[in-house]
């Protein structure tokens, strides 16, 4: 098997009648270094982000390797943590979405709350709690289309830079620093690690992904160190 770091705004959709369109997209968006030191031959992908999202992605190196990850995932024995600036500070800090979700009919690119819709869950954790927004730590028991993103909205805390579900918030934001890291160009959404079980590996392994600069800068102009709250 094989992780990559995917950046936010690449692509991972994959057409029935093209199915390795994605991970060209995702091989596309590494260094010429990085694409040429692996001897990548045919690689598969096994799970799959948002486009906004950024974060760790697995690929398989073969088709037996590739179903058996893809199994992990579907019987939920892959651990995901997700990482988030939302807007306001989510009550209580650490506790648990269980609203069920279901498409939006009158947008089709949208999800929503729904309580005909399929059961849906998602962990959370406030890490911190600076003004204006909060870190918060996200771990999915299910895997709906954008779940994470319904659930933080629906509790009314969106994540920051998400259009589709909150848009930007900067009523009563003067502080020009902080104003400008909370306009990003993309979801501030980051698939932080994954912890994958044996079988179908010889050993469990962890794997983390380190963020990008657009959450970086949140964590600086805010004043908070993000690392030790990983601990």
């Amino acid at each position: 098997m094989l992780a990559l770091w995917k950046p936010p705004g690449v692509s991972l959709k994959t057409p029935p009648s093209r199915p390795g369109e994605a991970v060209v997209r995702l091989l596309g968006s590494l260094s010429a270094l990085d694409r040429d030191s692996y001897g990548w031959g045919e690689l598969h992908l096994v799970h799959r982000l948002d486009v906004g999202t950024s974060g760790v992605v697995i690929l398989a190196r073969d088709e037996d390797m590739h179903r058996e990850l893809a199994r992990a995932f579907a019987e939920r024995r892959v651990e995901k943590t997700y990482l988030a600036w939302v807007w306001g500070h989510p009550r209580p800090r650490e506790g648990r979405f269980d609203a069920a979700l279901g498409p939006d009919r009158s947008d089709r690119r949208r999800m929503k709350v729904d309580p005909q819709g399929r059961a849906a869950a998602t962990r959370y954790r406030v890490l911190a709690a600076p003004r204006h927004v909060a870190l918060v730590s996200l771990s999915p028991e299910t895997g709906r289309t954008h779940q994470i993103r319904v659930h933080l909205a629906a509790a009314g805390h969106p994540v920051v830079g998400d259009d589709l579900y909150g848009g930007p918030r900067h009523h009563g934001l003067h502080h020009p620093t902080l104003r400008e890291a909370l306009s990003p160009d993309h979801t501030l959404l980051h698939a932080w690690r994954l912890a994958l079980p044996s079988p179908p590996l010889s050993t469990p392994l962890i794997v983390t992904a380190p963020w990008d600069e657009a959450f970086a800068s949140v964590a600086r102009a805010a004043g908070v160190e993000v690392e030790p709250l990983l601990d």
